[in-house]
């Protein structure tokens, strides 16, 4: 083997440098209510299609069973090999070992609605956190609904405040999962009229980019920057990086992409 690399040289190196390529990171960030099938589809797809292994995490819920049954009977018609139940807190050292054995063999991890804050209670077990984000970090699909897609921000909206003004004082945040890097997510966007509080934060954070999923709506995306629009709802996007002051808001509607890292629409993925 030595011998080889050392005959091929640079030839050799360069296809060890591509075979330690990051894998694509995939986020499948529903808005709640009705749950669009295509954006389904594309979460059980990227996770292996009949050999997926999904892991549904439904420490949002009041109601993880319930919740789980819901996800499991959406799923169903994709045929996943496996779907698992995460262990509801409070996990004590038997419920961490066998989480971090599914976590390990999920092939796709999926948040259920409910209040996003009981997710990040969970992970202030760093090593936790840690390991979802790894396992992200590799290839796996992640995906949410509601609170779900809400937690996926590094900054993340708690659902607490007054979102009668646009005050970013107003708005409650607390840290996220922090997969989708300088995003804000918010969810049930327009049929609960949430923009006051995402142009709040927008205008105080104007580096960051609001993405506001309403309902019946799905925001696809792959690389942490090729997104597309799935469902029958349109996504807000909000951006205030070049408006010192102000924001200029785009609506995307189903079937259109957007590059998150130019910050424009996109006819594709390039």
């Amino acid at each position: 083997m030595s011998l080889g690399l050392r005959k091929l040289g640079g030839v050799a190196l360069a296809l060890l440098s591509c075979g330690a390529a990051a894998a694509d990171e995939r986020l499948v960030l529903l808005g709640g209510g009705p749950r669009p099938p295509e954006a389904l589809s594309r979460f059980a797809e990227w996770a292996g299609g009949r050999k997926a292994r999904i892991l549904v995490i439904a420490w949002a819920s009041s109601d993880p069973a319930e919740s789980f049954d819901s996800l499991r009977d959406d799923f169903a018609p994709y045929r996943p090999d496996r779907m698992d139940l995460a262990p509801s807190p409070p996990l004590g050292p038997g419920a961490k070992a066998d989480l971090s054995r599914q976590i390990e063999r999920a092939t796709g991890v999926f948040f259920s609605g409910g209040d996003q804050g009981r997710i990040m209670d969970v992970l202030r077990d760093g090593p936790l956190l840690e390991s979802l984000r790894a396992r992200y970090e590799a290839g796996v699909v992640f995906g949410g609904t509601s609170a779900g897609t809400a937690c996926m921000s590094s900054l993340m909206i708690t659902g607490d405040g007054d979102f009668t003004v646009i005050d970013a004082d107003a708005v409650g945040v607390r840290a996220g999962l922090g997969l989708l890097p300088n995003v804000i997510l918010d969810q049930h966007f327009i049929k609960r009229q949430r923009q006051n509080r995402l142009f709040g934060l927008i205008l105080r954070h104007p580096g960051r980019l609001g993405l506001g999923v309403d309902e019946g709506s799905a925001l696809v995306v792959r690389d942490n920057r090729h997104a597309e629009v799935m469902g029958r709802a349109p996504v807000m996007v909000v951006d205030g990086r070049d408006k010192p002051g102000g924001l200029v808001v785009q609506l995307l509607q189903p079937g259109d992409r957007y590059d998150i890292k130019k910050r424009k629409r996109a006819k594709g993925n390039d």
